[in-house]
């Protein structure tokens, strides 16, 4: 056993040259959403994988509220030394960035770009007691025959979801009321109770109930249909391809952070997300590995905040 886990410090510190193995303080990983959601189990998934690569604990801190602001303003403010890094979503660096007036956090200057962990298909889900439709084609139908009577979630003004519901209200020639909540969690919540019968959301949040069959997917956000969904179409399938880009979740760092203590970071996420254990967890909850160095997510962050605006734009959707 001894021989086993030097041959496997070795191998670990041949990916992650000139870090220390010695047990250091807890690796704080802040999420900007409440437990429950398709962030909160990204981070969990990688949570443990990445404290057994730098040995050192993680521990999952949820912050949540005013679409994930109150989380990065936080992440904003914490030491550069490392021992801090958090979740960022188009939310948080995309979308919030293009629909709110002010922010408490600046989503370029205020971080620094560690990797792109998973991306994250999107899915429109009904609660079937609630709303008498059996497809797509059916909501938009229903829709149209009463608008504004019915009204759909998200996890936030400003989160992707209510941009997608946005999107699909503008796209579907359809009206709904928006009904925000503070998170994913909340939002399915009511849903399942039949408060509100429509919902908008990464397929991470929904799945295990669309499998219970307490929810209805209706559509998915992906380039072509998830394993997890089979029988679930494309908005691009059903002829409506700008609703088709999926969301993604990324690991950032306070400004100033040590670009040594950055990479070292990026490449443990790296080393999990090659661990076919972990990449198998996070399918099944249809969120998708990738992985990015941090240039290169420093460029997707900027590239989607340029985007998200032209979408708030053409959902007409703009918040104190």
């Amino acid at each position: 056993m001894q021989r086993r886990h030097f041959i496997s410090t070795l191998a670990v510190a041949s990916i992650l040259p000139g870090m220390s193995f010695a047990q250091g303080k807890p690796i704080r990983l802040l999420v900007p959403f409440p437990p429950g959601g398709a962030t909160d189990i990204t981070a969990r998934v990688l949570g443990e994988p990445i404290a057994k690569i730098l040995q050192q604990p993680v521990v999952i801190d949820n912050r949540a509220g005013a679409g994930g602001s109150i989380g990065m303003a936080e992440l904003a403010r914490a030491a550069p030394d490392g021992l801090t890094f958090g979740i960022a979503t188009l939310s948080t660096h995309g979308v919030n960035p293009a629909v709110y007036q002010k922010l408490p956090y600046d989503p370029i200057k205020g971080f620094t770009a560690v990797t792109e962990i998973v991306k994250a298909p999107g899915v429109i889900v009904i609660n079937p007691a609630k709303l008498p439709v059996a497809n797509f084609a059916e909501l938009v139908k229903y829709l149209k025959a009463n608008p504004g009577k019915v009204s759909y979630a998200s996890p936030g003004n400003g989160t992707i979801g209510h941009m997608w519901g946005e999107l699909f209200k503008s796209s579907t020639g359809t009206s709904m009321v928006h009904i925000p909540y503070r998170g994913a969690g909340p939002a399915i919540n009511d849903v399942l109770a039949g408060e509100v019968p429509v919902y908008f959301d990464q397929v991470a949040s929904s799945l295990p109930h669309v499998k219970a069959g307490k929810l209805k997917a209706l559509a998915v956000s992906w380039t072509g249909r998830l394993d997890v969904l089979p029988d679930v179409p494309t908005y691009g399938e059903l002829g409506y391809p700008a609703n088709n880009d999926p969301s993604w979740f990324g690991m950032i760092a306070p400004a100033g952070t040590p670009a040594d203590l950055v990479l070292r970071m990026q490449q443990a996420v790296a080393t999990a997300l090659k661990d076919a254990s972990v990449r198998d967890r996070l399918a099944l909850q249809g969120l998708y590995a990738s992985g990015t160095t941090p240039a290169q997510f420093t460029k997707q962050i900027a590239s989607e905040i340029e985007k998200m605006k032209k979408v708030a734009e053409f959902a007409r959707v703009r918040l104190d």
